[in-house]
């Protein structure tokens, strides 16, 4: 995949030229709907070029758990296409939409890998009701990389459909020129009364409710509206406060450090798919961190089995 210099445009292309403008109305289990993005990633031992964003990271970690019944809806340029194809191969139902440009991020690592710079060098067409309209799902994964990428409308729309899951990142980042800044959601308190399953880190959740305290924060999400409040914190582990109960989930210490890229992407589909397995809260929160100690292992997304993240949970019992 070549990727242009942040001033690049990409060629728009016409839904007549897409081969799959029309969704079948089949039920699914879990659709994610989010962008295929060009991500440049930076670590202080190599520079990568690939795809990324919450669409690429959670197909892949879907396909290699032969979540049968997932669909991904995305959007990109007819340029980017490649990274729609590979998905498919790995035998995952994608519905691409026509976009002017991709998303097109940099995301810059120093020695701890819980921090990055990022910079946002092009940007995508948002989503819309009529572009979701024919798909059905049990459960809905909104990956979120800008503020723009899904209305409340949008929100409230799903949430008539199925239940509702929402990575808040993209709503907290205002580009300026190429530069991301963390800002509020102007919107959050409705469009939160209508999100089942909301995940944070710690620096998010305060800017959300504006308090320090992750616990705290928690639970005035909860009040807001949210049913399951996903807390990621790093090589600190996760939280997770549903039904007025904290579950404390622990983070697997991987054996090397080598992309941190993606792993909140990787946990909430672990979480997803244990979830509609019927899973309770902390046994699908395990199993999530587990994913994303094997994530952490490799650059690229999870390519592991089902089998090798129940061995790291076995591991540590």
């Amino acid at each position: 995949m070549k990727f242009p210099p942040g001033d690049f445009f990409f060629d728009c292309f016409s839904a007549n030229d897409n081969d799959d403008s029309l969704i079948t109305m089949k039920n699914y289990d879990i659709c994610c709907i989010g962008h295929i993005t060009l991500d440049k990633i930076i670590t202080p031992r190599h520079t990568v070029h690939m795809p990324g964003g919450t669409a690429f990271y959670v197909a892949h970690a879907m396909a290699s758990l032969k979540a049968s019944e997932f669909m991904l809806v995305t959007a990109l340029a007819d340029s980017e296409m490649k990274a729609v194809d590979d998905i498919r191969a790995r035998g995952v139902e994608v519905h691409p939409l026509p976009s002017r440009h991709s998303v097109y991020f940099e995301n810059k690592y120093g020695e701890n890998q819980n921090e990055r710079q990022q910079r946002v060098l092009a940007k995508a067409d948002p989503f819309t009701i009529d572009s979701v309209k024919d798909v059905n799902a049990k459960y809905f994964h909104l990956g979120t990389l800008l503020a723009d990428d899904f209305s409340t409308d949008l929100i409230k729309y799903l949430h008539s459909k199925g239940i509702v899951s929402v990575d808040a990142q993209g709503y907290l980042r205002e580009v300026r020129g190429e530069q991301v800044f963390a800002v509020d959601w102007p919107d959050k308190r409705e469009a939160l009364k209508y999100i089942d399953i909301l995940k944070v880190n710690e620096h998010e959740a305060e800017v959300l409710t504006g308090l320090t305290d992750p616990h705290d924060a928690a639970v005035r999400l909860a009040e807001w509206g949210v049913k399951e409040v996903i807390l990621t914190l790093g090589s600190m582990g996760s939280k997770i406060y549903a039904g007025g109960v904290f579950y404390e989930i622990p983070a697997y210490e991987p054996k090397e450090v080598v992309d941190a890229t993606g792993c909140g992407d990787t946990y909430m589909a672990g979480y997803l798919y244990m979830r509609n397995k019927g899973a309770g809260y902390e046994e699908s929160g395990r199993y999530a961190a587990a994913m994303c100690t094997i994530k952490l292992e490799a650059s690229g997304p999870f390519a592991s089995t089902d089998s090798d993240v129940r061995a790291i949970i076995d591991s540590k019992k």
